[in-house]
């Protein structure tokens, strides 16, 4: 990002300019360096009132006609029959907890390469390495001993 830039003015006396701020009689003259936020600002600003106005003008060009078959509730394409609490087996969220913790892990191997490529941080990095991994190991030894990870 390059440097802000700043108005110097020109022939006043006693103008000193040290470290990105001038300073004249005493006060410090702000550079344009807020100018960069108000245009980040300004364009929050307008995304803001575009999602604001597409969704009004949606709101009043949709047209509205509420029967009874379009208040029920729709799911699949299939009509809602019983209850509408389902009982749901708990070793489908461990499965996906176990991909959260794999993936998580992979995410960590390649900045892991990375730094393990530069000069100095060889055998640091591959003590830590070979800790957080066998950290994952342990987890799914405990996984694998409790029958989580057998089908039935």
């Amino acid at each position: 990002m390059p440097e802000p830039t700043m108005v110097v003015a020109t022939g006043t006396a006693g103008t000193v300019e040290t470290a990105g701020t001038i300073e004249r009689a005493g006060t410090v003259v702000a550079a344009d360096y807020f100018e960069s936020y108000s245009v980040v600002g300004l364009l929050a600003v307008v995304g803001v009132l575009f999602v604001a106005v597409a969704f009004g003008a949606g709101r009043l060009l949709r047209p509205v006609v509420p029967t009874p078959e379009k208040l029920m509730t729709y799911e699949c394409g299939v009509d809602p029959v019983g209850e509408g609490w389902a009982h749901t087996q708990v070793r489908y969220y461990v499965y996906a907890f176990l991909y959260v913790i794999f993936a998580v892990d992979s995410i960590f191997l390649f900045p892991w390469a990375t730094v393990f490529a530069a000069p100095g941080y060889g055998a640091a990095t591959l003590v830590e390495m070979f800790i957080f991994l066998g950290f994952l190991a342990v987890g799914l030894l405990y996984a694998y001993k409790k029958g989580v990870l057998t089908w039935t």
